[in-house]
């Protein structure tokens, strides 16, 4: 199906989900969640030294990643306004674009504050991968709705993960905050897959598994990200067993139930029996690395290596 049909005919249930959406959000404030007390004393001449909130090195690259990660936010809805583009959509977009406006502001406001990272080290990395514009860009109508909905996903796993290893109340009340916009933004865009498998399953089947088969957590283009990456898998904080576990068994075997589909083509039948194959052998590669790492002091170094090979 082309994408003005897929967007024509997905409009009535847009509009259902945004109605849900808008009657199950709640307000928040970023201001309200930020422990400006600990900013007090904060020199902001003096060298950053990491004392004043001391992290491990992991937790310190899940806020360094989720932070920049939320940075990118314009080439995010760039993307979105071109992949989406109707005026069915322009009010969710938007929408959409100003509940994730408010992430960065607080994660930055309490990383600040907290001086949980060193800012100038932080402020460089934004003005590089802004600078740089570096996003997954879907193919089509159907391919944007799958990642996005894997994405959301995945974001909002990664966010609550890093407040649970913080050992912090108030950075654990920030990042569940926005954990749980995320959940939202994931319930749309799952249920819009759904929809979509409706109306076009052969061709959303095939964009489930170019989504599967190609996807990568957003911030592909921080400084570091691959090394960044590693670490926070091998702290569990976002890690191979998380992404099939929580994503791609729950997500695109239970709730699209893509085993149980009929009517495929004979190329979207192909494509579904790689996408079971490969979330089989993903499966089997985060079993191989959790067994890894507790005893290997390379794992970090391999984790990147494994992950690639899997997806």
């Amino acid at each position: 199906m082309e994408d003005v049909a897929v967007l024509k005919e997905l409009a009535p249930k847009l509009g259902t989900l945004y109605d849900r959406h808008l009657k199950t959000t709640k307000e928040w404030f970023p201001h309200k969640l930020v422990p400006w007390e600990r900013g007090a004393n904060l020199d902001v001449e003096a060298e950053w030294t990491g004392e004043a909130m001391p992290l491990p090195d992991a937790v310190r690259s899940a806020l360094f990643v989720n932070l920049l990660t939320e940075d990118n936010l314009p080439y995010y809805f760039e993307t979105i306004n071109r992949v989406f583009r109707s005026e069915a959509w322009d009010e969710w977009s938007r929408r959409w674009t100003a509940e994730e406006m408010r992430h960065s502001i607080v994660i930055r406001d309490y990383i600040t504050v907290s001086d949980a990272l060193d800012p100038i080290e932080l402020e460089r990395a934004r003005m590089k991968q802004v600078g740089l514009g570096q996003v997954p860009q879907p193919e089509s109508v159907a391919d944007g709705l799958v990642y996005v909905a894997l994405q959301e996903l995945a974001t909002r796993i990664s966010h609550r993960n890093t407040g649970k290893v913080l050992d912090d109340p108030v950075g654990y009340a920030v990042m569940a905050r926005v954990g749980a916009d995320e959940n939202l933004h994931f319930m749309m865009y799952r249920d819009l897959v759904s929809e979509a498998l409706e109306l076009d399953p052969s061709g959303t089947v095939m964009a489930i598994e170019r989504q599967v088969r190609n996807f990568e957590m957003p911030g592909a283009g921080i400084p570091g990200f691959a090394k960044h990456a590693a670490a926070i898998a091998a702290a569990e904080i976002y890690d191979l067993s998380i992404h099939h576990d929580q994503i791609l068994v729950p997500v695109v075997l239970r709730h699209w139930k893509v085993e149980s589909l009929n009517g495929l083509t004979d190329e979207a039948e192909r494509a579904r029996a790689s996408l079971l194959s490969r979330i089989e052998r993903i499966g089997k590669v985060a079993k191989k690395l959790a067994a890894r790492r507790p005893g290997h002091s390379d794992a970090v170094d391999s984790e990147a290596q494994e992950v690639s090979a899997a997806v």
